[in-house]
């Protein structure tokens, strides 16, 4: 997977599918969520039975979660779920407008509109039941060695069906102007390898409703295979076992330092034969390229030919399945969503038919939608303020760093150039990508999918023959979210997170700093945590650190890790602090510089006190906001398993309990449940 550190992983769903669910009647939006619209928050809103000095975060959000379910049809509801609803909202009413507009063929309002008009033909669908996918079947059923098993792997890699490897083209992390194919492990139905291998009775109850989930999607295809759930669990089990940790997977040093040829592959991976792979995924050979995780590909070849021929088919067959599942029967699409929604995240139900068209329209042409729904719904005022608050946080960083004690000089310049290399982006690409060439049919769903499918393989793979794009967006301006990408040093702000409450152009400053700013704060501090500090300035992979600078931030680090790890969000389930540490420092990281930039930005003036609270504790209220959300216990479960992200409540409780300014603003004293004694206190940047 491309190695992004992203704002908050639950809102990448205006760009993917998200939670697989049942089509159900269209019907109108309903009323907007109750997202603070006004400047700021209502004091109202504040939980006076809690002192903000024990828990601030339930001061701040108290009595929102007392009021608040979460929604039938999400798994986790807050403030960014409401942000991305209102977004849903904005997105349906330009796709609606489209699909009713009988556009010129090869416009972009046709092919916006037409393959939203495909996807809500449901009568179509049922009449169509798994013809769609005859091709596919016929060509698993010929299979007849493992040759052909590991080429047919390699065109259901192009085709969009999950294979056991997963791949994406980015910069070499030692020449980031230049492309180069990466190689990631996969292949499991579960979300981690966790599911498959942790003894606790929670996954082994999902491990039974898995196995079921196979068995049902076998009978509901027409497929008689009482065999199938041991068969496919077994293969999944078997790769679990080799796939690195989520842990693991965070070493970049290690992941990048594996860069191979053929010959090289050929001795890593015995059995597994890479130019055949390579050929059928209508990539040509390259050169060199990396392979992440050795220890699983130095498997993987053996556990395909250790694994019957048979066997892969039952596995292929399923997988082609599952991969269409949203586009075909009402009933496959409801035992999909029972077991991909229900039981892995605890969504209780189905979303509207409109919404899952909204996010298909939006997940395979992105761009396109994002140009009308920028033109439409972002103005040039929002993006000329973010702009502004991007360089007063680069201000706020550059005064931080020419202030630090523990960091050698040689270090410190290296850190200044890296930061003032940093590339921003807001709001919308400044060029857009060029869908002429995908054809959108309104009464042809699966066809669709798989030419939307197609095109983006395409995109991906040409980037081999290209250098390194630097205009390219990674993702769509209608999602609510942002990201910071190493390689290219860069921080991206799209459009839809830019909107109340997170930036509201009528709340005050120390509002937006603590809000959006502490977003910007986050995204910069990516450059500079536990990964993000291993580049320099052009993206490259190189240390720029002293060892003694190094080992004094790591030990500063570990002191984080420590206090993450002792968070106990659910009885058998603590946080990671070693998985969830870039995000963690980013979150305490940022926070600190938007709390520079904001006190920078009042030149000597006290701030407004407004209802009665100054401006140092309006900032912490818009941080604490922006991280108001609840979760069932599914979904928790999930994100700490396998999720860089710590909870909501954590994000929140265990950055202020690191920040001085906190203690100030709200008198926090010794006798305090946030106290932290200072020495104990995690300072870095």
């Amino acid at each position: 997977m491309r190695q992004l550190s992203i704002l908050a992983l639950a809102l990448l769903l205006l760009a993917c599918d998200g939670p697989r669910t049942p089509p159900v009647p269209d019907a109108p939006p309903p009323p907007e969520a109750d997202i603070p619209a006004g400047p700021g928050f209502d004091p109202a809103d504040l939980d006076t039975n809690i002192r903000p000095q024990d828990d601030f975060w339930h001061y701040v959000n108290g009595k929102w979660l007392a009021r608040t379910d979460i929604p039938a049809d999400w798994s986790g509801y807050g403030t960014f779920q409401m942000l991305a609803e209102r977004t849903e909202k904005q997105l349906h009413a330009l796709i609606s407008t489209d699909a009713k507009s009988a556009a010129p063929a090869g416009t972009g309002a046709q092919k916006i509109g037409d393959l939203y008009t495909s996807f809500m033909d449901e009568r179509r669908l049922e009449t169509l039941g798994l013809k769609p996918l005859a091709a596919d079947l016929a060509a698993i059923a010929n299979l007849r060695t493992h040759e052909d098993v590991i080429a047919w792997m390699g065109s259901a890699l192009a085709a969009g069906i999950q294979v056991p490897i997963e791949f994406y083209v980015d910069a070499d992390a030692s020449n980031p102007d230049r492309n180069l194919a990466y190689i990631w492990q996969g292949g499991l139905g579960l979300p981690d390898r966790d599911y498959y291998l942790a003894d606790t009775a929670e996954l082994a109850d999902t491990r039974k409703a898995y196995a079921a989930h196979i068995g049902r999607m076998f009978g509901l295809a027409g497929w008689q295979d009482a065999n199938a759930p041991d068969t496919i669990m077994a293969i999944e089990t078997r790769i679990a076992r080799k796939h690195w940790t989520a842990v693991q997977n965070r070493d970049d040093e290690k992941i990048y330092a594996n860069q191979v040829n053929f010959a090289q592959a050929a001795r890593q991976s015995p059995g597994f034969d890479w130019p055949r792979f390579f050929k059928a995924a209508q990539l040509d050979p390259p050169n060199r390229f990396v392979i992440a995780q050795t220890d699983y590909f130095a498997a993987l070849g053996r556990i395909i030919r250790e694994t019957p021929v048979r066997d892969w088919q039952t596995w292929l067959r399923f997988k082609v399945l599952k991969s269409h599942a949203p586009y075909l029967t009402a009933a496959i699409v409801a035992e999909d969503f029972d077991f991909e929604g229900r039981i892995l995240h605890g969504q209780q139900q189905n979303k509207a038919r409109w919404k899952l068209g909204v996010r298909l329209v939006s997940s395979e042409l992105g761009e396109l939608l994002g140009k009308s729904y920028t033109d439409r719904y972002f103005p040039p005022e929002s993006r000329q303020r973010i702009e502004r608050m991007v360089a007063d946080l680069r201000t706020a960083f550059h005064e931080s760093i020419g202030q630090l004690d523990w960091m050698t000089p040689g270090t410190r310049a290296a850190a200044q150039e890296k930061l003032a290399k940093f590339r921003s982006k807001i709001g919308y690409p400044e060029h857009w990508r060029d869908y002429s060439a995908l054809h959108i049919a309104a009464d042809d769903l699966i066809g669709n999918i798989r030419r939307t499918r197609a095109f983006a393989w395409r995109h991906e793979a040409d980037k081999l023959n290209r250098p390194v794009d630097r205009d390219e967006w990674f993702m769509s301006p209608q999602t609510v979210n942002a990201y910071y990408q190493a390689t290219g040093n860069e921080i991206v702000f799209p459009a839809a997170i830019l909107q109340p409450p997170f930036f509201d152009p009528a709340a005050d400053d120390a509002w937006n700093y603590g809000s959006i700013g502490a977003t910007i704060g986050h995204e910069f501090s990516h450059g500079f945590d536990d990964q993000g500090r291993k580049f320099d300035g052009d993206g490259r992979l190189r240390d720029w650190w002293t060892a003694a600078d190094a080992a004094r931030y790591t030990q500063r680090a570990q002191l984080l890790v420590e206090q993450y790890n002792a968070f106990r969000p659910l009885p058998n389930f603590s946080i990671n602090g070693e998985l969830t540490l870039g995000e963690n420092l980013a979150d305490l990281a940022g926070l600190v510089m938007a709390y520079r930039a904001w006190q920078n930005s009042l030149h000597g003036k006290e701030a407004p006190v407004i209802d009665g609270f100054s401006g140092a504790q309006r900032f912490f209220f818009g941080y604490a906001l922006s991280f108001r959300g609840k979760d069932r216990p599914e979904s928790l479960q999930a994100q700490l398993l396998s999720d860089p992200h710590s909870p909501d409540q954590y994000r929140v409780t265990g950055t202020l309990q690191n920040m001085p300014a906190f203690y100030t603003a709200f008198g926090v004293t010794a006798t305090d449940r946030m106290y932290i004694a200072p020495e104990k206190r995690v300072t870095i940047w």
